[in-house]
């Protein structure tokens, strides 16, 4: 047994290493040891044209998993585990991945764009490059963006996680999505059981011809906390516009998808979701939207007038100079006397702009809030009603089945009744039921036997009387014939 040990170590230690690589190419919808990314382990459903899967790895650990579309050289979405936003740090260049473009390459790992195009054999036929980005209005933007993780810098800033935005909306975007982070999602939903999707609509716009332009970006956040503390919302924000962060469904988000895959498994749980924490979730949302709408306010009212300012500040100089001292002195005063005017009316214009943005804003907020209790309470109304519409079946089946009972109590205590009448002699049965006949037969000897019993007392009584008469007549014909009186009778009857 020893002996047989030794080749199967030696076959153990001949193995390679674990790679690196991050294109994942094993048969199946899976991404490997990146499908901890996703909710359940499930990734959304693929599209007909299936895209590459990419477990995004560095210095040996799988740090979040991206569908990339090859044709429109970005990425589709990008699925992480949510940590602490990190403080923003420099941007690096944009990494490559070898092995799309080259699937024999030897480079196993995001690598820079100058060490690729050196042995990697037709670099950019499936993916951006740097060059694609160079002299245009357009950053590379990270879908998983570095400012909301601790990972490794290099670690996200690959253009395989990247599509181009404009550095205005890229850091619009990535504000929004510190104060949903720090404010929102993750005081609601600790670290551990949160999951994240970020993505990108692709539009009919190329940049360079080669790299898709998107129409919009999203983000949809999974709560998984157990006891049913979860929740799932999504955020979608389109590039042109100038609009703010809009906050969605998750299904209608999906509606909104090329496609429209199913992003999470089961819906997130949604027959368990905590509607208290999506109520808080959804105000402070409502004040990064307001506050995003006052800054862009703020910007589109203090620029103009900022520049108009400088413009009048640099007018009277050059009126000066080219004027003579006295039409310069006399002119002077009037033309601060204007810009003093244009100030003042300026400052209540802004100020009355402000103060009717206030007062919208309260009057929305208040609208908004009576809305969303009118739905609440609607919401609780039909609840409550469908609750009792869905008892009344068990009810009816708890009153049929007590009727039943009854009716079988009650027959059981007619079968008890039965089983004792049976238990009774036949005899006994007969008798009873002879009894009215007999009876009724008895009742002539009875008063037959009663007339002859009055009978016999009458005569009894008769005899009676004329026996103690005759005795009394008796008596006294003695006592006359003692004391010698004799009568006689003769035949006529006299005496």
């Amino acid at each position: 047994m020893a002996a047989a040990r030794w080749p199967a170590l030696l076959a153990l230690l001949a193995l390679p290493a674990p790679r690196e690589a991050r294109l994942v190419r094993e048969p199946g919808p899976g991404f490997a040891e990146c499908g901890a990314f996703f909710y359940a382990g499930a990734a959304p459903r693929p599209p007909p044209a299936a895209p590459l899967r990419l477990c995004q790895r560095w210095a040996g650990a799988a740090r979040f998993a991206t569908e990339y579309d090859a044709a429109a050289r970005a990425p589709r979405l990008s699925a992480f585990r949510a940590a602490r936003p990190a403080a923003p740090r420099a941007a690096p260049r944009g990494l490559l991945e070898p092995q799309i473009d080259d699937p024999s390459s030897s480079l196993e790992e995001a690598t820079e764009e100058a060490e690729a195009a050196i042995s990697v054999s037709g670099l950019g036929s499936q993916q951006a490059l740097n060059s694609d980005y160079q002299d245009s209005d357009y950053q590379p933007g990270q879908l998983y963006p570095f400012a909301l993780n601790d990972d490794p810098h290099e670690a996200v800033f690959t253009l395989t996680n990247s599509v181009p935005m404009t550095p205005s909306f890229r850091d619009r975007w990535y504000t929004n999505l510190r104060s949903l982070m720090d404010r929102a999602l993750l005081p609601h939903c600790g670290g551990d059981h949160l999951f994240l999707l970020a993505g990108a609509v692709p539009s009919g716009h190329r940049l360079r011809g080669r790299v898709s332009i998107p129409e919009s970006v999203w983000l949809a956040a999974c709560c998984a906390a157990p006891g049913g503390g979860g929740w799932a919302i999504g955020f979608i924000k389109h590039t042109q516009g100038g609009g703010v962060i809009e906050d969605v469904m998750v299904k209608d988000l999906e509606r909104l998808l090329p496609h429209q895959p199913q992003l999470f498994q089961d819906n997130c749980g949604e027959a368990e979701q905590d509607t208290e924490k999506m109520k808080k979730i959804l105000e402070v949302v409502n004040q990064v939207q307001d506050e995003e709408r006052a800054l862009q306010s703020q910007e589109s009212t203090v620029s103009p007038a900022g520049a108009r300012s400088q413009r009048a500040a640099l007018g009277p100089p050059e009126a000066a100079e080219g004027s003579s001292g006295f039409w310069g002195f006399i002119a002077t005063p009037v033309i601060r006397l204007f810009q003093l005017i244009y100030y003042l009316v300026a400052a209540v214009l802004r100020n009355t702009v402000c103060l009717l943005w206030y007062i919208t804003k309260q009057v929305v907020s208040g609208i908004e809030s009576c809305l969303y209790r009118l739905g609440s309470a609607t919401t609780s109304y039909f609840m409550a009603i469908g609750a009792e519409l869905v008892s009344l079946p068990w009810k009816v089946l708890k009153v049929v089945a007590k009727v039943i009972r009854a009716v079988l109590r009650i027959l059981c205590c007619l079968l008890k009744a039965v089983c004792r009448v049976l238990s009774i002699p036949i005899r006994v049965l007969v008798d009873v039921a002879s009894f009215p006949v007999y009876t009724m037969g008895a009742i002539p000897v009875v008063c037959k036997d009663i007339a002859m019993g009055l009978g016999g007392t009458l005569s009894l009584l008769f005899d009676t009387a004329f026996g103690t008469m005759g005795g009394l007549f008796q008596a006294v014909f003695s006592v006359f014939k003692r004391i010698g009186y004799k009568v006689t009778f003769d035949n006529s009857g006299e005496l």
